[in-house]
């Protein structure tokens, strides 16, 4: 099992399994083999290349620098390997705060989406202290449908975001503070 890993840019949040902290130079590798994988992307706007993921990941730490949230990576504590990334986020002009996330493909069918979400809804709810909470989900993603199910959050019907995104189709998921803190009894 590793140590905690740390970043300069916020916190560091455990669960059983998992590490979550804002990015560092060190998830490049397997962020870029991640998004390099047709089926992992197909939700999220497709393959990139190594220049594209760079200026994503940095993009996700100038969140953090910028606004104190942002995506978080989640590093799995029996090996170190990033396994993928989850929210908070808000970009401008997004219709809601986001708890958002996309794993590797070693990483699903693991659980470790509803783990690594639970963990990031708390620290919206609770340090953030957002009200409410969505997640922008394409129809078709039954997968990530499934994990919004498991959080107690609900379709709230069509939403639109922003550019250069904004043909992309999208339900809005989500649920309010006091909806999760029921739902979040539930998951334990």
């Amino acid at each position: 099992m590793i140590e905690p890993p740390t970043s300069p840019l916020g916190p560091t949040l455990e669960t059983e399994r998992l590490f979550l902290r804002p990015p560092t130079l060190e998830d490049f590798p397997r962020w870029a083999d991640f998004m390099s994988d047709p089926e992992t992307t197909r939700f999220i706007g497709g393959v990139q290349s190594k220049h594209e993921v760079w200026r994503g990941m940095a993009s996700v730490a100038g969140m953090w620098a910028l606004q104190g949230e942002g995506m978080f990576s989640l590093i799995e504590k029996e090996t170190g390997n990033w396994m993928g990334r989850i929210g908070p986020l808000h970009p401008y002009d997004w219709p809601g705060r986001e708890v958002g996330w996309s794993l590797h493909r070693d990483a699903t069918g693991k659980g470790y989406a509803v783990e690594a979400a639970a963990a990031t809804m708390d620290y919206a709810f609770d340090v953030l202290d957002w009200d409410d909470v969505i997640h922008c989900i394409d129809p078709d993603n039954r997968g990530s449908e499934k994990v919004a199910e498991r959080l107690g959050s609900r379709n709230r019907g069509p939403g639109r975001i922003p550019p250069p995104f904004q043909h992309h189709v999208v339900n809005l998921w989500g649920q309010t503070r006091v909806e999760w803190r029921v739902n979040r009894s539930r998951l334990r």
